[in-house]
Parts: structure tokens; C-alpha cells; sequence
């Protein structure tokens, strides 16, 4: 957006310098509005149809609300100038009016507001910088989330067509949710043996964050463990069984679950020496097959 604001000067003695300068103070030699940091490359100086000296200010932003005033200078050090009253810029920019934060299966409006005085404007809404399909609900400058879900969180924002190129700032709507995807890992993997030791960890996903972690085994009504992470020391036949680990927020719970199976040591060893008896009777055979040929030949030379 651009704003243009000119002034007209009278011939003084020995001119040398005119600019244009923001919020003027009696007694303090205001700066050039181009040299200003905060306008570097959005300042520029002309000559109008009327012959006066114009101020052309480009990317028009809130906070540059000023008061604009056109300065002469002369060689003369008694010679400065500056035109009164100036003139007061007032900028209107849409902003996005939101809860801010909500609970999953609330509702939520958002309302795109603007000081402009607009004729029967059509309203835009993005979500994370993505046009909003029509499948929401938009009620003229407002926008309607029904049943809010933890996918709505995201930052929005508004702009009115024909000036897409100028959307509001962007306003987060948090959507606080009770854990979700709530799942238990086994360390170490693989299979679990009598004596050895295991980890259990839970992890999940929750707005806010998990602030109790609660164990329990299947068939039990006391917990057995708390924490992230429950480890059980020196396993036995015993802890076989369904452990639960239980998620809480200030929102809600939410449970997962696994399944732990211990192996005696003993079953272990006859599932492993089986497995190298059958070998060592191979073995075996084949050496009694050779043993066989070869007193076969000896008896053949023999006889």
C-alpha cells in the first residue's frame, strides 16, 4: 500500500535543503524522513502536478501513525522551516480476533476485523499461510470452527479479496487435547528371559503435555509402577502379562499396552539343546556312515 502527501513552499533566501519529517519538536532539528532506518527504501521525494514537494511512502505499515511535516532549510542558520500543522497519517490494517485457546470438542469463532470502512467486502481466511476450503463455515466476517479438533491448531489469518496481498498478522489457535497415540516400547527387544532386566517406556502426544505417567498389570487394581519409564529388575516367570501404561493431562487419559512373555531358562535351554541335539545326531550319523565304508572297503581287499 502507498500514501502520498505534498506541500507547497515559498521562495527563501539562499534554500538549500527540503525533506519531510515525522512528529516534529519545537527546538530539536528533526531528521530526514529518508535517512530514518525504519523507512530505508519506502521514502520517496517529488515534484507534483501542482509544483509542490510531494512525499510518496511505500509499504505502508501500523506503526508508521505519524505526524508528517514538510522542512526547509537555508543557508541562513536563523532561516529553518517547518509546515505546520502537517498532516496526521491513520492506518487500518485487519487483525484476526481470537479464543486464543480452546478444548477439543469446543467450538470457536474467529472474527476478521478491520477500522476501514468497507462496501460489502468478501473475507479470505488462511490457515498456516493456506487458503480455507469451503467446507468451513464462514459467516461474513467471521469464521466458525464446529467441534474444534486438535487438526484445527494453527495460525490464521484473514484478507479481503482483491487485496489478498494484504492479509491481517497471523493469530495461533491452540486446541488443547487429552494424549493421543499413546504406545509402550520394550528395552532390551527381542525375547524376554527369566532373570534378565526390562524396560518399559510410554510414549504420547498431548496439549498440554503428559504430567503423570501410571503402570498397571492386567488383573490388578493397584499400580505398579509410575513415571515415563518402568523397569522391572531381575524378571520372572511372574511379571508374564499385559502391562497398561496410562497417559494424564489436565484434559483427559489415555491408555497403551503390551504383552510381556517370559521365557524360563530351563525351557530356553531345551528349545537350544534340541535344536544342537538333532545337529550332533547328524553328526554323529555321518561319522558311523564313514566309519561303515570305509571298514567295508578293508574287508573287501581282505577277502
Amino acid at each position: 500500500m502507498r500514501t502520498s502527501a505534498s506541500c507547497c513552499a515559498h521562495p527563501f533566501h539562499g534554500l538549500t535543503v527540503s525533506f519531510w519529517v515525522i512528529d516534529p519538536v519545537k527546538g530539536v532539528d528533526s531528521p530526514d524522513l529518508s535517512t530514518v532506518s525504519s523507512f530505508s527504501g519506502r521514502v520517496e521525494y517529488f515534484i507534483d502536478e501542482q509544483n509542490n514537494f510531494a512525499l510518496k511512502l511505500s509499504n505502508i505499515m501500523k506503526k508508521d501513525e505519524h505526524k508528517y511535516c514538510f522542512r526547509v532549510t537555508t543557508t541562513l542558520e536563523t532561516d529553518k522551516w517547518i509546515g505546520t500543522p502537517g498532516i496526521k497519517l491513520r492506518v487500518t490494517e485487519l487483525h484476526v480476533e481470537s479464543p486464543g485457546e480452546v478444548t477439543e470438542g469446543e467450538s470457536a469463532v474467529l472474527t476478521c476485523k478491520t477500522t476501514c470502512s468497507l462496501t460489502d467486502p468478501t473475507f479470505i481466511w488462511y490457515k498456516d499461510g493456506r487458503p480455507l476450503t469451503t467446507e468451513m463455515i464462514q459467516k461474513n466476517q467471521q469464521l466458525h470452527l464446529q467441534t474444534v479438533s486438535s487438526e484445527d491448531a494453527g495460525s490464521y489469518s484473514c484478507a479481503v479479496r482483491g487485496s489478498e496481498h494484504l492479509p491481517s498478522t497471523a493469530q495461533t489457535l491452540r486446541v488443547r487435547h487429552p494424549p493421543k497415540s499413546v504406545s509402550v516400547s520394550i528395552s532390551p527387544s527381542g525375547g524376554i528371559v527369566e532373570g534378565s532386566s526390562v524396560t518399559l517406556t510410554c510414549s504420547s502426544d498431548g496439549d498440554p503435555p503428559v504430567e503423570n505417567y501410571t503402570w498397571f498389570k492386567e488383573g490388578g487394581d493397584s499400580p505398579v509402577g509410575s513415571g515415563q519409564s518402568f523397569s522391572i529388575i531381575s524378571i520372572t516367570a511372574d511379571h508374564t502379562g499385559l502391562y497398561y501404561c496410562e497417559a494424564q493431562n489436565a484434559v483427559g487419559v489415555q491408555n497403551g499396552s503390551v504383552m510381556i512373555d517370559v521365557q524360563s531358562r530351563s525351557a530356553v535351554w531345551i528349545t537350544v539343546g534340541g535344536g544342537g541335539g538333532f545337529l550332533l545326531l547328524l553328526l554323529l550319523l555321518f561319522i558311523l556312515i564313514l566309519i561303515f565304508i570305509s571298514r567295508s572297503v578293508e574287508f573287501s581287499r581282505t577277502w
